[in-house]
């Protein structure tokens, strides 16, 4: 299973995003503001705003999150989300032979589509080392300089590791899509994960967020999962863990 980390965080976040917007409304100077906006105030002031739909001043707090455990389809999706910094593990310059790999839930609950995807995972590795062999003439400096073309033979099912940061803004916007039922399994581990995370560090910032199912109708359509109700009981236990 993928193991996620809070890292870092902007600190006093709510007060920091308090601070930025009541600063656009008043003749004080910054550190007056943002003496003003802390503790209770400054989560009042977050509240008003989103119950306003003013989103931008979240984008002040930013939080850093360690993924392990991944795999490198996962990398494929979470880089989609473009207002973020990515630092990933590169299989140009680390050797990845005898690599570690991401099995699926529903390949490992089928014996035989196991033991196959097991052999599959052996052959890539098998060929990598063949590719790295023959390519560096088993010359160990060489061997480092020639992995970028070794890796072309790696899975999508290959580990890999990164150091993600995102705002609080585009944090709230992840959450809606990959907390979502729909979200693929492995996306959808790790967001859940990274949305228990910061709302200990930052709880008025993340207040309702989740699945846009959690406060009103699902946008999915004929798409949609059907199960509503169960999504909601399972965020709201989720809360009183």
């Amino acid at each position: 299973m993928p193991t996620v980390t809070l890292l870092a965080h902007t600190p006093l976040p709510a007060g920091t995003v308090a601070a930025a917007a009541r600063l656009c409304y008043s003749n004080a100077d910054i550190a007056a503001v943002s003496e003003r906006m802390q503790g209770e105030r400054a989560d009042e002031f977050v509240r008003m705003l989103a119950g306003l739909g003013h989103e931008s001043p979240i984008e002040h707090a930013s939080f850093t999150f360690g993924i392990e455990g991944v795999s490198r389809t996962f990398l494929a999706q979470i880089t989609r989300h473009r207002l973020a910094s990515y630092s990933v593990q590169s299989q140009r310059y680390v050797d990845k032979r005898d690599f570690s790999y991401i099995v699926p839930p529903s390949v490992r609950e089928n014996p035989e589509a196991l033991a196959e995807f097991e052999a599959c995972m052996r052959r890539c590795a098998e060929s990598y080392e063949r590719l790295a062999e023959l390519l560096s003439g088993g010359d160990p400096q060489k061997r480092r300089e020639i992995l970028e073309d070794a890796r072309f033979v790696l899975p999508g099912a290959c580990d890999t590791r990164m150091i993600v940061t995102m705002n609080a803004r585009s944090l709230r916007g992840f959450f809606r899509q990959r907390c979502c039922r729909r979200a693929q399994w492995e996306i959808r581990a790790v967001a859940c994960e990274m949305l228990r995370l910061v709302k200990e560090a930052a709880p008025v910032l993340f207040e309702n967020a989740g699945p846009p199912c959690l406060a009103g109708p699902c946008p999915e359509g004929k798409m949609s999962c059907g199960r509503m109700e169960e999504v909601r009981a399972a965020f709201r236990a989720a809360e009183k863990e």
